[in-house]
């Protein structure tokens, strides 16, 4: 394993786990993606596929790390799956002769898009070493890492999952009965985390919820194996059967020994499960937090389309995001769906430039519309969220240059007011376009002829889980955790070691 080493960074004015604005972007960024398997002949190549699966979560850079049975060993790049790993690599891996994987699919929403921010990051202490894949955001991690810095800790990245490493190697949680237990019942925000020891996986999941983990198993030879994935639609290329979501607080244990569960802590009195796995970042293809992704935004669009019902000759969606409430609301409206904007698949992240004419110049080729459609028409356009309006301004003037004849756009979420703090790269609150103007303002910048957006009513409505159990705070500000004081001494569950 090659890592680089980051230039040193402590951290910095404002509010913890924020990043600056990325103006080239005008959708919310994904987060990341876990995969580990145990035991099984193949763990390397299914490690991939569950990474191959999950690369919607994560296309900054990807890795696996594996382990003997002795040492872990690992293989990191920047880039998409396809980019970091090859037949070669792949094989090196498997060299190894692993009886365990972890995987890792990176978007950064804290420490910056770096090789040495690559994951799994693998790590020697005096209990031996670890391998740690985490998905979420901290917003203790600065304090923390301020902390061990002061204590002349060195840090080699600029990621705030470095700071789970530096608090199980030190001597206030090694010296307790449970490790990994005490360092997690320190930690603010949201984890969910695949670790990989020489002898075992550990799958964990914050207090409140936030980001989804799952287990399942998988046959092979009459024999069962133990497989965690951020989504199941990783367990379903891998051909695992899916078992149960790892609850908030827990922690599974997968090892020659079989499995074992403890609770860490218990469950947040309020939980905090992400809102906008459904809205926008889940395959379509999953169950997150026990629910389909595909009908619960499908039902968003039935909703949406009682709430801000028009007149129109077709219904259309913003592709890819908008396909699946765009097919509700043709359904419950009855209005024809039709689909006239073309995404150019060959057009990749990496030709967006700098500069307002180029940037528009890039949505002009990423998105072609199909003019014999669309003119002379009234069109309903749906898509899930609207972060800095900037390139769906530029959507919607395609769409009068090709001759639409009026254009009611439908968001199948409420506005982005509110910037996230765990694990979510919105822009900040004066960067987006609903923080600080009405809707009418909004309708007026973005040259439309309506403009609507889901109630929060709405979107909770469609879900199979009470609403309370939601993080809202992008759409509301109802943070769960007070972000402007995280803490860095106070242990924030207590203990709790039942088995179930």
């Amino acid at each position: 394993m090659d890592r680089r080493v980051c230039l040193p960074q402590l951290p910095q004015p404002g509010r913890p786990g924020a990043r600056g604005p990325d103006p080239a972007q005008d959708q919310p960024k994904e987060k990341c993606g876990v995969v580990g398997i145990w035991g099984h002949p193949s763990a390397v190549h299914l490690t991939y596929l569950g990474l191959y699966a999950q690369q919607h979560r994560g296309q900054e850079s990807a890795g696996i790390a594996v382990s003997d049975g002795g040492q872990l060993h690992a293989h990191l790049g920047m880039g998409l799956v396809s980019d970091v790993f090859d037949r070669r690599s792949l094989l090196g891996l498997q060299e190894h002769g692993p009886i365990g994987a972890i995987g890792h699919n990176r978007y950064s929403t804290a420490g910056g898009s770096l090789d040495c921010n690559t994951q799994p990051l693998v790590e020697t202490t005096l209990d031996g070493q670890i391998g740690l894949a985490h998905n979420g955001n901290l917003i203790n991690a600065d304090a923390l890492r301020q902390l061990f810095a002061e204590r002349g800790h060195l840090f080699h990245t600029t990621s705030d999952t470095e700071v789970i490493i530096h608090l199980l190697a030190s001597p206030e949680q090694r010296d307790s009965s449970d490790p990994l237990a005490a360092t997690l019942r320190r930690l603010m925000g949201a984890f969910s985390l695949a670790l990989l020891y020489p002898d075992r996986i550990e799958a964990c999941r914050d207090p409140w919820g936030w980001r989804p983990l799952v287990l399942g198993e998988l046959e092979h030879d009459g024999k069962m194996y133990p497989v965690v994935a951020s989504e199941t639609v990783a367990l379903d290329v891998m051909g695992a059967r899916i078992i149960r979501e790892v609850e908030p607080g827990e922690s599974v244990t997968r090892s020659d020994k079989g499995v074992e569960s403890r609770r860490y802590a218990e469950p947040a009195e309020r939980l905090a499960q992400c809102v906008f796995e459904h809205v926008y970042f889940a395959s379509p293809a999953s169950n997150v937090f026990g629910q389909n992704v595909q009908t619960a935004r499908e039902r968003m669009g039935e909703v949406l389309a009682t709430e801000a019902s028009v007149e129109a000759d077709w219904v259309m969606p913003m592709p890819d995001s908008g396909r699946s409430a765009a097919n509700g609301y043709s359904r419950s409206s009855g209005i024809p769906y039709r689909e006239a904007i073309v995404p150019n698949r060959y057009v990749g992240r990496t030709f967006i430039k700098p500069t307002q004419d180029q940037r528009e110049a890039a949505v002009r080729l990423k998105l072609n519309v199909v003019h014999e459609i669309v003119d002379g028409k009234r069109l309903i356009v749906v898509d899930d969220s609207i972060v800095r309006g900037t390139t769906t301004r530029v959507k919607m003037q395609q769409l009068r240059d090709a001759g639409a004849k009026e254009i009611h756009l439908r968001i199948s979420s409420p506005p982005i007011q509110h910037p996230c703090y765990f694990g979510v790269d919105f822009a900040t609150k004066d960067q987006l376009i609903a923080g600080n103007r009405t809707v009418e303002e909004i309708r007026e910048f973005l040259g439309v002829d309506s403009l609507h957006f889901l109630s929060l009513e709405g979107l909770l409505s469609v879900m199979d889980r009470p609403g309370p159990d939601f993080c809202t705070a992008c759409f509301s500000g109802d943070y769960r955790l007070d972000i402007d004081h995280p803490t860095t001494e106070q242990v924030l569950f207590k203990e709790q070691t039942s088995m179930f």
